[in-house]
């Protein structure tokens, strides 16, 4: 005789619990969550990679451009400054003087063009998908570096050419690379904020740079300035950091600890500005672009 046996009673199949994202009103440092740059840093790296590939794309002279644009502006401030006007180069031929202050100067302008202008050419991408939009200004340093690297090459064989001496200073460069970084983003985030809505800004920073250009020692050196106008002149605070780029690399000039720790504290400042403003105004970037 068979038996029938009654199956248990089945239990009902557990739903696994979708994950939750809870939106929370932030304010302060945590705002900004620079943490979440980081998890998008494959994004930023491909980013990158890309202005590198496309940079000098279909160009004859491809990278030779990084070094060939500050020999040219080197010859001509060589000419019309230390030989038409006669002006000093601290006791180191004029040429290689102009191209030491023209290196640290284009990578500060470099990186604030490159920063400045991140917003607006990514447009496509800032319309049709989410990501951490600072992604987009960090993405434009790394080929400044390149850029920045490359022409340092060419410094050392100048220097070396003419058998100049850097010294210690040479040791402090790497922390006037980053003050001028600090101050190009600073600004960088600011105007690549507001090119959203104002495409004027594009058209005045290369003016703007133009004007700053002169009002810095590149093509001359802040010996130059008659002794009553310098305290005015270092109220520029790229004065004193170029000057100190400059002193690193040959070893001429000085550096005034005072004026350094004020354009420190302008460089940092600017930064910070930038980064609150970028935030603040990122979240109607999508809608305006």
């Amino acid at each position: 005789m068979s038996t029938i046996t009654a199956n248990p009673p089945s239990t009902p199949l557990s739903v696994p619990r979708k994950p939750t994202l809870v939106i929370e009103p932030t304010s302060g440092w945590a705002a900004l969550n620079l943490l979440e740059v980081w998890t998008y840093k494959d994004l930023l790296l491909s980013l990158a990679l890309r202005d590198l590939k496309l940079r000098y794309k279909q160009t004859a002279l491809g990278a030779v451009w990084v070094v060939l644009q500050p020999l040219l502006a080197a010859g001509i401030f060589s000419f019309v400054f230390g030989i038409v006007a006669k002006m000093p180069s601290d006791g180191v031929p004029y040429f290689v003087f102009s191209y030491a202050g023209l290196l640290g100067w284009n990578l500060f302008a470099g990186s604030l063009g490159r920063v400045s202008n991140s917003l607006v050419g990514n447009s496509h991408l800032i319309s049709k998908i989410f990501f951490p939009r600072l992604v987009l200004p960090f993405s434009g340093l790394p080929s400044v570096l390149v850029d920045f690297a490359v022409a340092s090459v060419m410094a050392a064989i100048l220097i070396m050419s003419f058998q100049i001496n850097p010294g210690w200073g040479l040791l402090l460069l790497p922390v006037w690379i980053i003050t001028l970084m600090l101050f190009s983003m600073g600004i960088g985030l600011v105007t690549a904020s507001l090119a959203v809505s104002y495409r004027d800004v594009n058209y005045i920073i290369p003016v703007a740079l133009q004007m700053l250009l002169y009002a810095s020692p590149i093509a001359y050196a802040v010996s130059a300035i008659p002794e009553q106008w310098q305290n005015l002149y270092y109220l520029n605070p790229l004065t004193s950091v170029l000057e100190a780029f400059r002193f690193s690399l040959l070893g001429t000039g000085q550096l005034k600890w005072g004026w350094l720790a004020y354009s420190g504290v302008w460089a940092l400042g600017l930064f910070v500005v930038g980064l609150f403003s970028f935030k603040r105004m990122e979240r109607r970037f999508a809608d305006v672009i």
